[in-house]
């Protein structure tokens, strides 16, 4: 069986943080290890699709949705973690690669907080209790994201395994305000002046960005240990792609001969086509 090569999706800076340190700009592809390259999409389903896209063209045949999620389930705060056995998008439920997402959660540490079930798309940031309990009532999930279905649907329209790592970021009880949206590029960085101008006009109040913040750390947290423990190929080598090998046979040869005699170099970033 022939080794694979990983594709990560991520739509957040801070996420793709948890993998790489070097920033880049959404839709190139970052070389982070010998067998793993790294997409950054921004937030939503059309960046989360187009970066599945450059990564499958490039030459990889396994993906990974990797960053932070909502609790839709009052038992999950900040920092648990969500290895979904499916996704749940327009409707209908989409597969994980079961044997990989069980293979990675018998791999960390008990300490850890760790979930299963569904993780439902939402097309927009949920933004309060009400919000988060219809979709939970709608889907059966315990947790949403913007990205992970659309790049589950792709994967399973190429016949690509896939799983999705999700770490809680906000509480069922709470949530961003909409108005934040307006200070937040889609890559998650901030808009310092309209983030100034927001907080004068008191419509956020610094309480409400600490516990953002402090989500956000116990999120990336959970993510880092996550990489810490699998690797960055998050042992993928493993997984049955058998069925998918004719897919990447006319794409990927050529862009992996180019790097075959580069793989001593640890990041490396390039342009998508």
């Amino acid at each position: 069986m022939s080794e694979s090569i990983v594709g990560i999706v991520s739509a957040l800076k801070s996420e793709a943080s948890c993998l790489m340190k070097l920033r880049f700009p959404l839709f190139k592809i970052a070389r982070i290890a010998p067998r793993t390259r790294l997409c950054l999409g921004g937030m939503g389903g059309a960046g989360a699709l187009k970066a599945s896209q450059i990564l499958h063209e490039y030459g990889v045949d396994v993906l990974i949705s990797f960053g932070v999620a909502a609790a839709l389930d009052d038992k999950l705060i900040p920092g648990d973690l969500v290895l979904p056995e499916a996704t749940y998008c327009k409707g209908r439920k989409l597969p994980v690669t079961l044997e990989w997402r069980e293979r990675i959660a018998e791999m960390l540490p008990s300490y850890l907080t760790v979930v299963g079930g569904t993780l439902a798309d939402t097309q927009s940031p949920l933004s309060s209790r009400q919000e988060k309990l219809k979709l939970a009532e709608e889907t059966g999930a315990c947790a949403a994201d913007m990205e992970s279905a659309i790049i589950a649907e792709f994967a399973a329209h190429m016949d690509l395994p896939f799983i999705a790592i999700r770490a809680i970021v906000d509480p069922l009880e709470f949530s961003p305000p909409p108005v934040l949206l307006d200070a937040v590029y889609a890559d998650g960085t901030v808009n310092v002046v309209k983030l100034v101008s927001i907080l004068i006009k008191r419509s956020v109040s610094f309480k409400t960005l600490f516990h953002l913040g402090m989500g956000m750390y116990a999120a990336r947290s959970t993510l880092s240990k996550v990489v810490e423990t699998t690797g960055l190929g998050f042992k993928s080598e493993l997984t049955d792609r058998s069925h998918a090998n004719e897919l990447v046979l006319g794409q990927g040869e050529k862009h992996m001969a180019e790097e075959s005699g580069n793989d001593n170099n640890d990041t490396e970033i390039a342009s998508s086509r």
